[in-house]
């Protein structure tokens, strides 16, 4: 085991589940044989029993198992991950109706939760991320097709008009006419 003993400032932050040195070190216990991030919500092991290592590789190294709960050996934190899961189901399913509601069931989560996690990740709600991608999917239909604005809309998950050519308008400074519009002069040009 080529691990350290914990400094004071590490052993607080794995008594309090410090999120801010997740990555900065991991956490071993010599007891159960798995290692942590610090920011893993386990029972506090004795201090005793703690060995420090920089990264999760010198505490496979050392024969340590990555704990289940904490997951230390993914690059992604599990809030992380679980916000690219999010993300990906909201980038793949734009065009069906979805609410905070209906993201936290099927994510296993609470809406404040999900809410407050996906925010803190991803810098947005997850309702302002699907309409950033809802608008997005528009923008490449109304560019390479003659379908009209009120289909296009429908067709991304939006299936007021009035609502989306607002939406569109405040996202990309102008109509979706206009959107497709310009696309048109550009090609010709």
């Amino acid at each position: 085991m080529n691990g350290t003993k914990p400094t004071d400032e590490q052993w607080q932050a794995v008594v309090r589940n410090d999120a801010a040195f997740d990555g900065t070190f991991y956490y071993a216990v010599k007891t159960t044989g798995v290692f942590c991030r610090p920011s893993c919500k386990s029972k506090p092991p004795l201090r005793a029993n703690v060995i420090i290592f920089s990264d999760a590789e010198q505490a496979l190294l050392a024969r340590f198992r990555p704990c289940k709960r904490c997951r230390p050996s993914d690059p992604l934190s599990p809030d992380e991950a679980w916000t690219e899961r999010i993300a990906g189901w909201i980038d793949s399913r734009y065009g069906e109706p979805l609410s905070l509601g209906a993201l936290a069931e099927l994510f296993h989560g609470s809406p404040f939760h999900l809410q407050r996690t996906f925010k803190r990740i991803k810098g947005t709600t997850p309702a302002v991320y699907m309409q950033r991608v809802r608008i997005e999917r528009a923008k490449e239909t109304l560019a390479a097709s003659d379908k009209p604005v009120s289909a296009v809309a429908a067709e991304v998950g939006i299936p007021n008009a009035a609502h989306f050519a607002t939406l569109f308008q405040k996202q990309t400074g102008m109509t979706p006419t206009a959107f497709r519009s310009a696309c048109r002069t550009d090609r010709t040009q």
